[in-house]
């Protein structure tokens, strides 16, 4: 009965019911040090990793650390096991990752690479998120041993946001994802002021675009 009640608050937090399921997929692409993509069967998902919440790419060089790690753990081509609990806002499968046995979500916390997301920690094993964290700090691993701390990516994304963000446009144009047709075109366009293709906020424009 409790197991249903917290995947009930996930889904809430989340914006989609869960999927109690656990399903291989094969690593096509990895975005950031909480997002990667995968083929599961005959579709594609996007993935956005439950419970954790890794420096964003745009907070270097700690975004590119955790990106980094994230991809040693879980290779281009190699076989991961997907246990997704729900999907959020932007279309994305919420889900724990594991490879070989293990954790990987919980393998990032432990290593320094992430954060427990504790606003989204529903779910998952809240005990063993908060171990591997602690530990982690008191080690000094990866975010924990800069000098003056890493800002969290949740309130980095936050003061990043523009009241008008979701709508800015120059010179009133729009573009479409077709009509730009790579990501690094996607990028000079964010820079130009084009804010409206960084649906997240967390700085990167199109993530779907990147190979």
């Amino acid at each position: 009965m409790r197991q249903f009640f917290a995947l009930g608050l996930l889904d809430a937090a989340w914006g989609m019911p869960a999927i109690a399921q656990t399903q291989p997929a094969t690593v096509l692409s990895i975005g950031d040090g909480d997002t990667l993509r995968v083929r599961e069967g005959s579709r594609t998902l996007n993935v956005r990793l439950a419970c954790i919440d890794g420096p964003e790419t745009s907070q270097a060089p700690h975004g590119a650390s955790a990106r980094a790690q994230l991809q040693a753990l879980a290779p281009v081509g190699s076989t991961v096991e997907l246990r997704i609990k729900a999907t959020d806002r932007y279309g994305r499968s919420v889900a724990e990752l594991s490879r070989g046995g293990r954790n990987l979500n919980q393998a990032l916390v432990a290593s320094g690479a992430a954060f427990v997301y504790w606003q989204y920690i529903q779910g998952c094993d809240r005990q063993t998120y908060s171990r591997l964290e602690t530990e982690a700090r008191l080690k000094g691993l990866g975010v924990w041993g800069v000098s003056g701390g890493v800002q969290r990516p949740w309130d980095y994304r936050s003061r990043q946001r523009k009241p008008s963000s979701s709508s800015a446009a120059p010179s009133g144009r729009r573009y479409t994802r077709k009509q730009i047709g790579s990501y690094a075109q996607a990028q000079v366009l964010l820079r130009q002021g084009h804010n409206y293709l960084d649906g997240d906020g967390d700085g990167v424009a199109c993530e779907g675009l990147r190979g």
